[in-house]
């Protein structure tokens, strides 16, 4: 069965969906993104999301096409539509058509455009990835410094994530001045006794709707959080390792640059974490 997929305002099979070769996100990526996962059919962390976006707009200036429950509304029909127990949807938000193409921005009328589509991902939380965890490797950050808003300008994380596939790893992790920013797309931890360590928020890096929820439920369980930089060779000599993002919600890492981190298994804080996350996230599905 084709997908139904939402395009400016219509339901319409993918195979009909179209958008025009003028949109601003198509030739200078001017737009911005969100993913939200869905389990049991409910959507998981939808405010957190739908904030980030709002702010993601804001820092484009590009302009608000939406209300945040016609969003709600339109990814519920979707999920509906398409009949998603466990998966994903894509939101993509751009400037719009201006008709042509130019450096500068369009009038402040021009509509923006919107498309969502859903990716059906059966058991999506029971990824098998979790029991072996992730190996990673570390690479130059490249990417421009407003890290912060979640732009579709994801060429280089897409190389990045390249580079670690052809080493054999699951992803990178990317180092700016001697220090992890973050994954290629997710947010990154190291775990040294009982405290946890992840980049502080800054344009350096993006702000995880899913690492907000993670450390807000580690100092509940009584955990330590450092937010500051770390480099590849502490996280090298952690106890363990792990990443958040709204598909692989928490996720172990097991070795870095070929250097095992702690025995070389899933640790025990990320175990739980990614347990007590779930349950959360499951209890306020919307």
């Amino acid at each position: 069965m084709s997908r139904i997929v939402y395009v400016n305002g219509e339901y319409l099979p993918e195979g009909d969906a179209k958008v025009s070769i003028f949109d601003r996100g198509f030739v200078m990526a001017d737009g911005v993104y969100e993913v939200v996962s869905v389990l049991d059919g409910k959507l998981i962390d939808f405010p957190g999301h739908q904030a980030r976006l709002n702010r993601s707009l804001d820092a484009l200036e590009i302009g608000q096409p939406m209300t945040d429950d016609a969003y709600l509304e339109m990814f519920r029909a979707l999920v509906e539509k398409n009949r998603i127990n466990d998966g994903l949807i894509y939101l993509q938000v751009t400037r719009g058509n201006p008709g042509d193409r130019d450096f500068a921005y369009p009038p402040k009328d021009t509509p923006q455009t919107v498309v969502a589509f859903t990716q059906s991902k059966p058991g999506l939380a029971e990824n098998p990835a979790v029991k072996t965890g992730w190996r990673v490797i570390t690479l130059p950050d490249q990417r421009w410094d407003r890290r912060d808003i979640k732009t579709v300008q994801l060429l280089y994380p897409s190389m990045a994530k390249m580079a670690a596939k052809a080493q054999g790893a699951d992803d990178a992790w990317l180092v700016e001045d001697g220090k992890v920013t973050e994954g290629t797309s997710n947010n990154a931890y190291i775990v040294k006794g009982n405290s946890i360590v992840t980049r502080e928020l800054s344009n350096d890096i993006l702000h995880g709707i899913t690492r907000a929820a993670v450390l807000r439920l580690a100092r509940e369980a009584q955990l330590q959080v450092e937010e500051r930089g770390f480099t590849p060779e502490e996280a090298a000599q952690a106890d363990e390792a792990f990443v958040t993002s709204a598909s692989a919600f928490v996720m172990p890492v097991v070795e870095i640059d070929g250097a095992k981190i702690g025995s070389g298994a899933p640790g025990k804080i990320a175990e739980r974490l990614r347990e007590i996350y779930l349950d959360e996230m499951r209890k306020t599905a919307l």
